[in-house]
Parts: C-alpha cells; structure tokens; sequence
C-alpha cells in the first residue's frame, strides 16, 4: 500500500495548509541554501545520487517531486526541505561504505518529507508562537546561516530539527522504502549507528543539524524489528560498482584540493615543511662526464676516479712477447 495511503491525517497535518503552501516554503528555503552552497557539479556523481534519491521517492509515500542536489562539503550531514528539495553532502557519501547504507540515509529523510514533518513543526511553531526563537544555536555551517537569514518565512532550523515521535516514524517509514526500492532494510540502522560511533571519537564529525538522526540503541532495535517483518527477498541491494566509482571520484577530488591548497610536508631526511629536501646524484659506473663541484666535500677517490675515466688511453711498447704487434718499418 505504499503510495496509496494517507499517513498525514492528523489535525496539525490538515492545519498545515497545502501542498502548494508547502512547496513555495521549499522553495523559498532552497532559494537560500543555492545562493550560498558551493556545488558539486559533476554529472557522474550528481547524476547518481539523484538516481538512488528518485528511486527510493518512486517507493515511497511523497506526493511532490524531488529536486536532489550534492553539496560540496566534506562534513557529514542531509537535508531535505518541505516540497521534496534535498539536500546531500559529500561528506554523506565519502561516510557510507556501500549504496545501501546511503540509501538508507536519504530514506530517511524522504520519510520526514513524505510525512509532513517540516510544516507540521512551524505549525506546531506558529500555534505556540514560538517561532522567533534562535534555533540556529542549534544548527551549524550552512544550516545556521541560512536560518538566519531565513527567519521570516518559516525557520529552517523548525524545519530541520525534529521531535523524537517524528524520527521513530521516519525511521519506520524509511526502512518500508528501502525494502520496497530493493535494499537491505537493515543498513539504515547500520548507517546510523556507524555514524554515532565516529562522532563520538571525533566529535564535529557529523553536522550539529543532523546529529540528532543516528539513532539510538532502542531506535535502531525497532527498526531492525520492523525489517524482520518483512517477507524475505531472494536478494537485496547491497553495494554498486557504479556507488565505487562515484566515491573513488570523490576521494580523487578531495585528495587533489588537499594536495593543492595544503603545506608542503618534510623531506624523506627530515627537512623542515616548505623547504624542498636536495639530494646529491650518485655517479653511475659509466657516466663519464660526472665532476664534482663541492669545495672541499669529495673524497680523493671520486676525483681520482674521475680523473681516471677522464685521461686519454696510453700506448704499451711492444716487449716482443706478442706476435700479433707488428714493428713500425725503418723505411720511410
């Protein structure tokens, strides 16, 4: 039934207005995060997120399209915005280690969307209004900008931070949209608690705005409960090699900045950062034209062996031993 249902029937969904409400405060909010993102805009990569993303809105419960773009930012972190615009990090796919674990990701995220969430919190916001206070204390980089700038047409951060009700039901409808797109319901969980246990031994690792989705122990159990409902698959979608390709890509262009706009690193005998490491050529045994130009550092056995292979060949007198040497003849 997938698709077919209605699972925006409360009364905070009906107060939130249309679809048509909810797709120009998208928008609106889009508009913001296009001016200051920076982009990836290559088509291999944009063309293949964009293509996991459709697939998953095709089994899921959205009834607007989805516009999916990837941000030039290695900090881990996705977003989708009212109106299906979506938002992935680079850093989201250099995490995942197979599809399906980024699948599992943006599942969740289409669930909030498909759910309502982001309007039903500035509904829930303009009831109690609540909607001037500072969430951006809350969100960090992109995010917290933009939700400064945004105030007055909703509040990115009511949009982006959500109740622990409605994270326990994007993470059930999330894992109903992995299994019906054909992936391992299971590495939702696994994506979650992978990106938890990083953050915890380097913490800033995973955007403030997305911190709250790694999911708890008892979020992950019931998620994984929920997928052992399921009827089993004769298979299920793992990994790509297409997803391989499109993070070898990635790293390339992230070791390639790195390269670029990072210090020079010391040299192979411990020289100093920024200061290129010299080391002398070693002659080769027929490399006649070898000198040495140091004052007072060559040993006095290379410069007699250059002398050496430097010196016109000497002429042997003939002591009459050999008869193959023919006497030079008096006549002129």
């Amino acid at each position: 039934m997938i698709g077919k249902r209605n699972i925006n029937g409360g009364i905070i969904s009906k107060m939130s207005g249309s679809t048509e409400k909810e797709v120009r405060l998208g928008r609106e909010a889009a508009a913001e995060v296009d001016r200051q993102a920076k982009f990836i805009e290559d088509p291999l990569i944009t063309e293949y997120v964009n293509r996991v993303g459709q697939n998953i809105v095709l089994h899921s419960d959205a009834k607007v399209p989805f516009t999916i773009k990837v941000i030039d930012s290695d900090e881990v972190n996705a977003f989708a915005l009212p109106g299906g615009f979506f938002y992935v990090n680079k850093g989201l796919l250099l995490a995942a280690d197979n599809e399906a674990e980024l699948a599992g990701v943006m599942a969740h995220e289409i669930a909030h969307v498909a759910a309502r969430h982001a309007v039903e919190n500035q509904t829930k916001a303009s009831l109690l209004e609540y909607a001037a206070l500072g969430a951006s204390i809350f969100l960090g980089g992109i995010p917290g900008m933009i939700y400064q700038n945004t105030a007055g047409i909703g509040l990115l951060g009511i949009f982006m931070k959500f109740s622990r009700s409605a994270e326990e039901e994007a993470d059930k409808l999330g894992v109903q949209y992995m299994y019906a797109a054909g992936y391992d319901p299971g590495a939702m969980a696994t994506m979650f608690e992978k990106l938890e246990a990083k953050n915890k031994k380097k913490p800033g690792f995973i955007s403030r705005a997305f911190a709250s989705h790694p999911a708890p122990p008892d979020r992950r159990a019931s998620a994984l409960a929920l997928a052992a409902r399921f009827p089993e698959h004769d298979e299920y979608v793992i990994s790509s090699s297409e997803f391989q390709r499109v993070k070898g890509k990635l790293l390339r262009l992230s070791n390639a900045r790195a390269t670029s706009s990072g210090a020079i690193a010391a040299g192979d005998e411990g020289g100093a950062p920024g200061r290129p490491t010299l080391k002398r050529r070693s002659p080769t045994p027929d490399d006649t034209g070898t000198t040495t130009t140091d004052t007072g550092t060559g040993t006095g056995t290379e410069q007699k062996s250059g002398e050496q292979q430097q010196a016109p060949p000497k002429l042997k007198r003939n002591d009459g031993a050999s008869t193959t040497t023919t006497k030079p003849s008096d006549k002129p």
